[in-house]
């Protein structure tokens, strides 16, 4: 799973496994390498291993078997506070007893910096996060995305190379955390930090990542940058994890260039990219993205396979148009479309046919 070059790594897992109770393993053998000034975030569901190997490179748990390395450098057995890292978290984790000023000062006192540097870092790193005029406010004076703002700046203000942020975002409302995604990533964009990122919320993954890792069980099923994740999923897994996501069951009927012919459980026929079945007679689990589904004749190749469908719900969403459709007996079917001046507002009971580009269709793991 390793994609840059162990010469460009940065931060290192080599090996890494954690567990507990010396039996069962939350981490799988761990290869991950991250270049410098990358932003990447580990995704998953709750109990997927992906907080556990935050923890683990921020020192606060030791790994069971195998090595994390920081620039070269193994750190297993370097403290915490010895390894120089930014750690961001949800709940902030200020001082309440402390001035904002006093809680970014703290990490420059502990470094031994001197009171004027000190001054000008902590000027430096409020007005990083507009929060300039906050420095002599205490933390409960501040609502929670001004707190949180100044838990980055309290990360930043000793100018790590590298931060940690595990699910920064999760107590904020939606408008201001996908602010304060934006802002997040232009701060570290701007400063070429690196930047490990833990979170379940794949918008916020997609929206902020140069790549993603996707755990799941202990591994990373998938390591990639977030249009290739969201387009070309490696496994049904990663595929329902990530974004909304159709699926339906069948068994591969042949491949030829490149296209899987699949027999769906009802008797239709599709067309669909072969992604990890090999071999005819393999049973397969179809994905298709709901904006990819088209109703329309003109926007599908003449030779295209469809499939008989019947409107069970059209709901408007402003932007886009929702539609629930039963095919292939799951009534769980959905076709997203845009709200174009031409789009059909199709209603409950009609009865049409949809299809698809093979490329758009991947044949997945049963």
């Amino acid at each position: 799973m390793t994609s840059a070059d162990r010469s460009d790594a940065f931060v290192e897992f080599d090996h890494v496994q954690k567990s507990y109770d010396g039996e069962t393993l939350v981490v799988k053998d761990l290869n991950l390498s991250i270049p410098k000034g990358e932003f990447l975030t580990m995704l998953g569901p709750s109990g997927s291993g992906k907080t556990t190997c935050l923890m683990m490179l921020a020192g606060f748990e030791t790994a069971t078997h195998g090595e994390i390395r920081l620039d070269g450098q193994p750190i297993n057995n370097i403290p915490p506070h010895k390894r120089g890292i930014g750690m961001v978290f949800q709940n902030y984790a200020l001082f309440p007893h402390m001035s904002v000023a006093e809680n970014l000062a703290f990490p420059l006192e502990v470094r031994k910096m001197g009171k004027s540097e000190r001054e000008a870092k902590v000027r430096r790193a409020l007005d990083m996060v507009q929060m300039g005029e906050f420095g002599n406010r205490r933390p409960a004076q501040l609502s929670g995305g001004q707190q949180q703002r100044i838990a980055l700046a309290r990360a930043l203000v000793f100018e790590p190379e590298l931060v940690l942020m595990d699910e920064p975002l999760g107590a904020l409302d939606k408008q201001l955390r996908e602010h304060m995604q934006f802002e997040i990533k232009h701060i570290s964009d701007n400063l070429g930090i690196t930047v490990v990122y833990v979170t379940h919320d794949q918008t916020e993954a997609l929206t902020m990542s140069d790549r993603v890792a996707v755990f799941d069980d202990g591994r990373i099923q998938q390591l990639a940058p977030p249009d290739e994740l969201y387009e070309s999923p490696q496994n049904s897994f990663v595929a329902q994890f990530i974004g909304e996501n159709n699926t339906l069951e069948g068994t591969v009927q042949e491949i030829n260039n490149g296209v899987a012919l699949v027999r769906l459980d009802g008797g239709e026929l599709v067309d669909a990219v072969p992604v990890n079945v090999s071999e005819p007679g393999e049973r397969t689990r179809v994905s298709i993205r709901p904006e990819r589904v088209e109703f329309l004749p003109d926007r599908l190749s003449p030779d295209a396979h469809t499939l008989d469908a019947e409107v069970l719900e059209f709901i408007y969403m402003g932007d886009i148009f929702r539609t629930r459709l039963r095919v292939a007996g799951r009534d769980d079917f959905i076709m997203k479309s845009r709200n174009a001046p031409d789009q059909v507002r199709l209603k409950p009971g009609e009865r049409i046919k949809i299809g698809w580009e093979p490329s758009d269709c991947r044949a997945l793991d049963a």
